[in-house]
């Protein structure tokens, strides 16, 4: 694995050098979170405890290759599709709320399948 540079790990004692040897046989760079500091690491925690639930839990990866194009499909929903609350409803890669629409009813809802139907994305037909 070439990509791989760094390992991010906290403090606790399962840790121990035999673990941090192996991946520096690699020249995998392992950095440790900075001392009493439960929480350093909770954003990064909250988006793949996110993409474990919502999507991994409900599929078999079967190599490198299928987890990264899962995790892109993922990535793509999550940052251009998916509300957040933070942003009010938005995506991140959106800047405004999408133009609403007079009638709903005489329109067709389209559904697009994720992940093969592990996630679904809805919009409104033109």
């Amino acid at each position: 694995m070439d990509s791989l540079r760094f390992l991010l790990r906290d403090r606790d004692a399962k840790y121990t050098e035999s673990f941090d040897a192996v991946f520096k046989a690699d020249d995998i760079q392992v950095m440790r979170t900075a001392p009493r500091s439960p929480r350093m690491n909770a954003h990064c925690e909250r988006v793949i405890g996110t993409m474990r639930r919502k999507a991994l839990d409900h599929l078999l990866i079967w190599n490198e290759t299928h987890a990264r194009q899962v995790r892109d499909a993922y990535a793509r929903h999550y940052n251009g599709h998916r509300p957040h609350q933070a942003r009010g409803q938005l995506p991140p890669l959106l800047q405004e709320h999408p133009t609403s629409m007079v009638g709903l009813s005489a329109h067709r809802v389209l559904r697009t399948r994720i992940l093969g139907g592990v996630i679904n994305e809805y919009r409104y037909a033109a």
